[in-house]
């Protein structure tokens, strides 16, 4: 398509708590745009009432996305400015807007993203988790079994991985990451980011699964999961005197046996152990 169209999109990023994390250019945004095409308009009024801005709202949700996105092409081919809201935090991340982009990259409309607020990155700055490599999974599929073969693929996932989840299954995926990856990587829950009741708090999978247990309310609101990335195997993580407590405990029980018990007693990640102790074998070292 050649034609060019003097309608614009804007990308409005919208606070993913406190209200006071929306940015001034947002804020004019919203003001001087003629539609907000808005994921849930009772959730959008809320913020606008806040501020005082009143405009024009029009909704767009996963349920409508193709017909409606259809529609709001029409007004921006006649020179319209739009602003694309999600109920919080930047649009099209787990929200619905990738049709309408689409379609006004075709038509050649100008396409204006906003930087703001996203729940993953807040919570991912925060996590203490080497960050400088990482990728976004969204949330964790509802059935279990999808969920676990996710989980099992990302298991040798050297970068950080992030995921969003409700307070209906976190538990459930908890003990799914400690049977598909394992017990003793270690996980940052950040929940309620921006909120009054905000938390974030680390531990080895296993003893996150303990702690949560503990209150339930340590598992109330939205959450985000920073689950750390895989640590390839250096020769150096084996010591020694490691090396002789399984070789010890080898001549008792099971490869399996030792090497889960050598693992808590020095709390070292069991599967970095294992694959130490068959690398050892293949060697004919023992």
């Amino acid at each position: 398509m050649n034609e060019f169209y003097i309608g614009i999109l804007y990308i409005v990023p919208t606070p993913i708590g406190n209200l006071t994390d929306i940015t001034h250019r947002a804020l004019e945004i919203l003001k001087i745009v003629d539609i907000i095409a808005a994921e849930n308009i009772r959730h959008t009024n809320i913020l606008l009432q806040h501020f005082n801005i009143k405009n024009y709202l029009i909704l767009m949700n996963k349920d409508n996305e193709n017909k409606q996105s259809d529609n709001l092409i029409q007004k921006l081919k006649t020179g319209k400015k739009i602003a694309l809201v999600s109920n919080a935090g930047t649009p099209i991340i787990n929200d619905p807007g990738s049709i309408l982009i689409k379609k006004c990259h075709f038509f050649n409309i100008k396409v204006i993203p906003l930087p703001g607020p996203c729940a993953a990155i807040t919570a991912l700055s925060a996590s203490g988790i080497t960050n400088n490599r990482f990728c976004y999974e969204g949330f964790l599929p509802s059935k279990k079994k999808t969920r676990c073969d996710l989980l099992y693929s990302l298991r040798k996932e050297t970068r950080t991985i992030i995921f969003y989840e409700s307070k209906h299954r976190i538990l459930e995926s908890i003990e799914d990451i400690i049977e598909q990856i394992d017990e003793n990587r270690h996980i940052v829950i950040a929940r309620e980011i921006t909120k009054k009741w905000e938390s974030i708090y680390g531990a080895k999978a296993n003893l996150m699964l303990q702690w949560l247990k503990i209150d339930k309310y340590r598992y109330k609101g939205e959450m985000v999961i920073i689950l750390d990335g895989f640590k390839k195997l250096k020769k150096h993580d084996i010591s020694e005197k490691i090396f002789n407590t399984f070789l010890i405990l080898r001549k008792f029980f099971s490869l399996k046996t030792s090497v889960l018990i050598t693992s808590q007693i020095h709390e070292i990640n069991k599967n970095n152990l294992y694959q130490y102790v068959i690398k050892k074998e293949s060697d004919k070292i023992i």
